[in-house]
């Protein structure tokens, strides 16, 4: 397993290992120890499986005050994944960092507490995995808007699918600052 940092700390690409001969291949997924010893020490409570088409696009969610780690991959598919700094007092805050994760690469990405999560479908349909280290709390639910031109994300596709609950988020400095987690050092 490799870990790789991103553009914003504490935002980490993981490589996992897969083996792989003439029958298929085997890859694992979580191992506690090792993702600890590497420095991610989130303790995960809940598995969530996305199921999604082409041009879809989830997010930016987040929940405050049950903030949640996340630990993402691919099953089927490819997705173009986004995690965005919304800690107020962050110095990246509003800074995003984005990565495709396919069933290909095997890569995972892991996002810690403060932040807002989204990704988009790249191939005809996709099954994205992701641990949590907190469990759902529709009171503590959040969003903000996907194509808020503030944040100038990058997004691989420009008319994606969205729920209704996603098209209308609020722009990230229309959030109360009581609605954003706070940056500690």
């Amino acid at each position: 397993m490799k870990i790789q940092e991103t553009s914003i700390a504490g935002v980490l690409i993981i490589e996992t290992d897969v083996f792989g001969d003439n029958r298929g291949s085997f890859m694992e997924s979580y191992h506690m120890a090792r993702y600890k010893k590497k420095g991610i020490l989130a303790d995960f409570v809940q598995d969530n499986i996305s199921r999604s088409v082409k041009g879809t696009l989830r997010g930016l969610h987040y929940q405050v005050p049950h903030q949640q780690a996340k630990l993402v991959y691919v099953v089927k598919g490819e997705i173009f994944d986004v995690a965005l700094d919304i800690r107020s007092g962050s110095p990246t805050f509003g800074k995003w960092t984005g990565v495709t994760l396919s069933e290909d690469n095997h890569r995972q990405l892991f996002i810690p507490e403060g932040f807002a999560h989204g990704f988009c479908v790249l191939s005809e349909s996709a099954v994205f995995e992701y641990k949590c280290s907190d469990f759902y709390s529709p009171e503590s639910e959040g969003g903000i808007l996907w194509s808020d031109p503030d944040l100038a994300i990058d997004w691989p596709i420009k008319a994606p699918l969205l729920s209704e609950k996603d098209s209308v988020n609020p722009c990230l400095r229309n959030v109360p600052k009581d609605r954003l987690p706070q940056f500690t050092a």
